[in-house]
């Protein structure tokens, strides 16, 4: 009886997969702050955000590996760590509070990363990394997903030079995941996110002009003018849907004395692959005519 168990407890232990060991740790948000700020990891473990703060918080990480979405009060993002190395990450919206994830572990045998993760569309940015032997002459591939595509397509092979080390420029039209390989190995996957651009100018006399730009049409989307309270926030003072061009002609308002205007176009108008988006601004200056 007593072999019996024996065996028995040990084909549990047998059963047991080998992602059960994996752990999940909690990193809290608040205003100014993440709790804890530094995390130490294993690969395969899991970081789980918390927004516990009133406002909206988005976790991006400084190379692009990972994003989470727009986090409203109680909601949650979590992220698993495949492979070694430091990640750091900061919150983009608000107070720009920062945090580090280190990740121990049999190191990456090719790595990649995002120089900025996050494009005003017809932006750039680099992607580079480095493989394991650190030798120069060898070719990786560019993989490239972007939003709405079904599999990953080939994007370009690069050739390692000193250290292992490449580099690969990309201008993403949506938000788009990269990938790069080498021989069998396969890098983490690197999230390049796109806003819509949009413009904001003078017009004629009298008249303003907004447009939004991106590869799709935004006729019959709608954007919001918003104006900088005294407070440093940006409150929202008319709501304008756009033309067949993706463009809307109106005048501001004659505020009294100098105003500070911006149009803004929020994710859900934006549309499937892009982030809100917003302008430069423009200003009024009125002294007479003008509404208290």
């Amino acid at each position: 009886m007593r072999r019996l168990l024996i065996t028995i407890v040990a084909g549990l232990a047998l059963a047991v997969p080998a992602n059960a060991l994996a752990a999940t740790k909690t990193v809290n948000i608040y205003g100014a702050i993440f709790t804890p700020a530094k995390v130490t990891v294993d690969a395969g473990d899991t970081i789980r955000w918390v927004n516990k703060d009133n406002a909206n918080h988005q976790i991006v990480a400084d190379n692009g590996t990972f994003a989470s979405k727009i986090l409203k009060q109680g909601q949650a993002y979590g992220h698993t760590f495949k492979s070694a190395g430091t990640f750091a990450y900061k919150d983009v919206l608000g107070q720009l509070k920062r945090g580090t994830v280190v990740v121990r572990g049999a190191a990456a045998s090719v790595t990649l990363g995002a120089a900025t993760p996050i494009l005003v569309f017809g932006g750039e940015t680099t992607i580079s990394g480095v493989i394991s032997n650190a030798k120069a002459g060898e070719s990786v591939t560019i993989n490239a997903t972007p939003v709405g595509a079904a599999t990953a397509q080939q994007l370009a092979t690069v050739t390692t030079g000193t250290n292992g080390a490449f580099t690969y420029s990309v201008k993403p039209e949506r938000q788009t995941v990269y990938t790069a390989t080498w021989k069998d190995a396969t890098s983490v996957q690197v999230t390049v996110q796109v806003r819509p651009k949009v413009t904001f100018t003078l017009f004629s006399k009298g008249k303003m002009y907004a447009k939004v730009l991106s590869p799709d049409s935004h006729a019959g989307k709608f954007v919001y003018l918003q104006r900088l309270s005294s407070f440093g926030q940006w409150v929202t003072v008319a709501r304008y849907n756009l033309g067949v061009m993706s463009g809307r002609i109106f005048a501001l308002p004659r505020a009294c004395g100098r105003v500070t205007y911006r149009i803004y176009m929020p994710q859900d108008q934006a549309g499937n692959g892009f982030l809100d988006g917003w302008s430069g601004t423009q200003h009024t200056n009125y002294t007479t005519r003008c509404k208290r």
